[in-house]
């Protein structure tokens, strides 16, 4: 691959996804660019985007905010990026690409990066209308189009695209089914026990998964569209949409037609440099390259790998790709799936050591050597060690294997910060990056903030499964070296949230101007202050109020500018910017009267309504101006502020208890209305949610709550710190056999400290496992008393609850207030055209209208040279 004298070498790329901008980067970073002409040849009509977080489109996100492209990137390394226009033939022995436009480059050194395709089960009406794989975002755009006169979806597949697939369908207002050949879930990554944790929490969200059968036909009706699926046990599914995602297959025709060889079941045959094994001016990389050791490589990272070792060996530096992690931690339907090492067990007398928790959707493996080694582990619902244990693996971790599985409130789980890691533990598998690289990035270059480090390293800009770890290691590597590091809560201020909340109860500090004119940071004195700060001090004022002098109503005066978007309005802003109205249930009791207000109201105001998981109804669909009108009627009613938008007691659910249940030991209903009417409008650093159960049959899941409540036959239990949703937690116990007063005054206790002392955004669950001496300070502050601040926590809960007044009983009863309920304020009586619904299952939905990416036909005018526009 000599260059001759005068002539300026050629590289061409055949295929621009994650893997080719990766190539692309490399070659700049070696200075490769400035010595040879780049052509890009792509056949998607737009650049390089981000394919592994492709569903989050259905949360919101752009087509260009999922690109990967920087027009400056192309321009300042003059990269001729030509979209939708794929190359057609390879002449290898003239050394020319003829695209799809007709334009033909000759090539000094020619990589193919051509990726993969969806494979679709040869199965009669694949191709009927209603027919779908899920892979591009044309894709997606298509299922989202076809999805508005759908009523049930199919996935075939439930691999982890399939699983996204089912997510989006559901997200999409469909009723949604999974077909799985395979016995479980994610064959590939999780084992039976970690299938059955996911499939029972997937099927808790309302998604019907069919396992161990499979698609023999697409049932087809008179006008051609899916109706149906038939499945290999005999039943059938009605639906009208199906979405195939059953693998894929390299992209290697392109390989095939010009000569290249092929393994038998396809990926083009490369060596350890990535060259193709008949031609040394041909690279084939990321999923269409058959590689050295005889595998195909479906994830990210192991594409990177390859995309550096090719230009790595086009620099003529010494590289190699000869395997690759395939350590996997995703997000799945809001599940945490990780798999890393040896997860299925094959190593030759290996041990298994297994936590599972059915009822809590938990599951957590880890596969040992009998020498003690750490080979492998899968982790289901329940991700957060992932980052650490992986870089274990292959060591003997400092801790027994027994402990690393144990969750938080189950036992005594080891905390293994990254000092233990050793420098060759990998961080980022991405990238490649080890925790020496890490260490070094701050002590050699200077490195103070994870954004920086990430751009000296790379590490956590791929997949960013390693960036809590990476902050870890940040920090503790600053502290290390003498460093001191700056935890304040913003820029505005040097305090961290719990020295604020002193500052403003000692020195009775009533405005977020007066603490920031006395007590910000030179800087930030006599400005305008953060998005960080503006709500952290508002909540502190807030919960403060009664004790400080404050106003406690949110929205008055100064308050109201610094409350986030949910507050501004006291209702949840929806996706279509309409808004949510959630009136409070106290433990989930009420009147048939009630019922019927909700109803009336809901139906007058064309409302979409759902029961809760926290035992109350939501009404969906609010224009702003409505909501005074709404909320009127339900003051009248006697509703008040169920506080589902602020920083405070959400719910207190309870089980029916002794009143109804044969099993119920204590009147849990009861207590549960007393604790909910007694905490109701708490601000707090982060939202709060409490249950009651009558007995320990746990049926009001107290143990997944900020404080939860068990009934015994002396009395109740108090469990302080669980958490469900995104992180599971079971909760710790705290105290038990309580009587009524000692229960109240040690809840009152724990949230006033907890409030006292927690940071911003900061969940009991968090704050528990993050406070010096976990569990056992709080015990020894809050039942023994060990701070001597006892009466003091109690004095604040009191104030609170004298001084407690419904935040919409204010607000719809002062014209003043009413005034910011506007959609425009400049035409107060004019709605929100934006906001729009289509019906849906006797109810509504919004319309959600899809985005004009502005799409064309390619022409010769797509040859982006230098671009500056994509």
């Amino acid at each position: 691959m000599t260059a001759t004298p005068g002539h300026t070498p050629t590289i061409v790329l055949v295929g621009h996804g994650m893997v080719g901008q990766r190539f692309l980067e490399a070659l700049a970073e070696r200075g490769l660019t400035g010595t040879h002409r780049v052509v890009v040849l792509c056949e998607e009509p737009r650049p390089a985007y981000d394919r592994v977080h492709l569903t989050s489109y259905f949360a919101g996100k752009s087509p260009e905010d999922l690109s990967m492209t920087d027009p400056a990137f192309l321009a300042e390394h003059g990269i001729e990026l030509r979209v939708g226009d794929p190359a057609e033939t390879i002449d290898r022995e003239a050394r020319r690409v003829t695209a799809r436009s007709g334009l033909v480059v000759e090539y000094d050194v020619l990589v193919l990066a051509t990726g993969s395709y969806p494979f679709v089960p040869p199965v009669p009406g694949k191709d009927a209308e209603g027919c779908f794989v899920y892979r591009t975002i044309e894709d997606l755009l298509a299922i989202e189009e076809y999805a508005k006169n759908a009523t049930t979806g199919a996935v075939v597949g439930g691999g982890l695209l399939g699983l996204e697939a089912a997510g989006a369908l559901k997200g999409l207002g469909l009723t949604s089914h999974i077909v799985e050949f395979a016995p479980r879930l994610m064959p590939v990554q999780v084992d039976e026990g970690g299938g059955a944790a996911l499939l029972r929490t997937i099927e808790e969200m309302g998604l019907s998964v069919h396992t161990g059968v499979g698609t023999q036909e697409v049932v087809v009706g008179d006008d051609g569209a899916v109706t149906g699926m038939k499945l290999s046990d005999g039943s059938e599914l009605a639906t009208d949409l199906v979405v195939f995602s059953a693998g894929v297959r390299p992209r290697d025709q392109l390989a095939r037609d010009c000569g290249l060889a092929v393994g038998e079941r396809g990926g083009i045959s490369v060596d350890e440099r990535c060259r193709t094994v008949t031609d040394e001016r041909v690279f084939a990389i990321g999923e269409c390259a058959l590689a050295a050791d005889g595998r195909v490589y479906g994830l990210v990272a192991p594409g990177y790998e390859q995309a550096e070792t090719a230009a790595a060996t086009i620099a003529r530096d010494e590289a190699a790709f000869t395997g690759a992690d395939l350590s996997t931690k995703l997000k799945l339907l809001g599940v945490d799936v990780a798999s890393f090492g040896d997860a299925h067990g094959t190593t030759a007398d290996c041990l298994d050591v297994v936590y599972s928790d059915s009822r809590a959707g938990l599951y957590k493996k880890l596969v040992v050597g009998r020498d003690g080694t750490l080979l492998g582990g899968i982790l289901v619902g329940d991700a957060e060690a992932y980052g650490t244990l992986r870089a274990f693996t292959g060591s003997v971790p400092p801790v027994s294997p027994e402990s690393l599985v144990l969750p938080a409130g189950a036992g005594a789980p080891a905390q293994l910060g990254p000092s233990a890691l050793p420098d060759e533990a990998v961080i980022c598998s991405c990238h490649n990056v080890t925790k020496g690289t890490i260490r070094g990035a701050v002590t050699e270059h200077s490195c103070t903030t994870v954004p920086e480090v990430k751009k000296c390293t790379k590490a956590g800009t791929g997949c960013g499964s390693c960036v809590k770890v990476l902050g870890q290691l940040v920090t503790a590597e600053l502290e290390a070296s003498g460093v001191e590091v700056d935890k304040g809560l913003c820029g505005c201020f040097a305090q961290t949230r719990e020295e604020l909340y002193e500052i403003v109860r000692a020195l009775r500090i009533t405005s977020y101007r007066e603490l920031l004119d006395r007590h910000g940071r030179d800087g930030a004195r006599g400005g305008e202050g953060c998005e960080v700060c503006k709500p952290a001090v508002g909540s502190i004022i807030a919960s403060l109020a009664p004790a400080i002098g404050a106003s406690g109503y949110v929205l008055e005066g100064e308050q109201a500018a610094l409350q986030d978007t949910n507050d501004h309005f006291l209702a949840n802003l929806q996706r279509n910017g309409s808004y949510s109205v959630v009136p409070r249930i106290p433990g989930g009791e009420i009147a048939p009267e009630k019922l019927i207000v909700i109803g009336e109201i809901a139906r007058d105001f064309g409302l979409y309504t759902k029961i809760t998981g926290g035992q109350r109804i939501d009404m969906f669909g609010a224009r702003v101006e409505q909501l005074p009108l709404i909320w009127a009627r339900l003051v009248d009613a006697g509703f008040e502020s169920g506080h589902a938008y602020g920083k405070s007691l959400r719910t207190v659910k309870s089980c029916v208890g002794q009143t109804w249940c044969r099993y119920g030991v204590q009147d849990s209903v009861r207590m549960a209305i007393d604790l909910e009417l007694r905490y109701r409008g708490l601000r707090s650093p982060h939202k709060l949610k409490s249950a009651v159960s009558g007995c320990a049959r746990e049926c009001a899941e107290a143990q997944s709550k900020d404080f939860g409540v068990i009934a015994t036959s002396n009395g109740w239990n108090l469990y302080v710190g669980g958490n469900g949703g995104a992180t599971p937690r079971h909760a710790d116990l705290l105290a038990q056999d309580l009587s009524d007063a000692e229960l109240v005054r040690l809840i009152d206790r724990f949230l006033m400290f907890y409030i006292r002392t927690a940071d911003k955004l900061e969940r009991t669950s968090t704050w528990l496992e993050r406070i010096p001496g976990g569990l056992d300070h709080v015990r020894d502050v809050v039942v023994h008393d060990s701070l001597g601040i006892c009466d003091e926590l109690e004095s604040l809960m009191r104030a609170h609850v004298a001084h407690y007044r419904d935040e919409w009983a204010e607000t719809v009863n002062d014209p003043e207030k009413l005034a910011r309920f506007v959609s425009f304020v400049n035409a107060p009586g004019t709605p929100d055209p934006v906001v729009g619904f289509v019906p849906e299952r006797d109810q509504m939905k919004p319309d959600l209208p899809l985005l004009d990416i502005g799409l064309r036909r390619p022409s010769q005018d797509d040859l982006l040279e230098g671009s500056t526009r994509r």
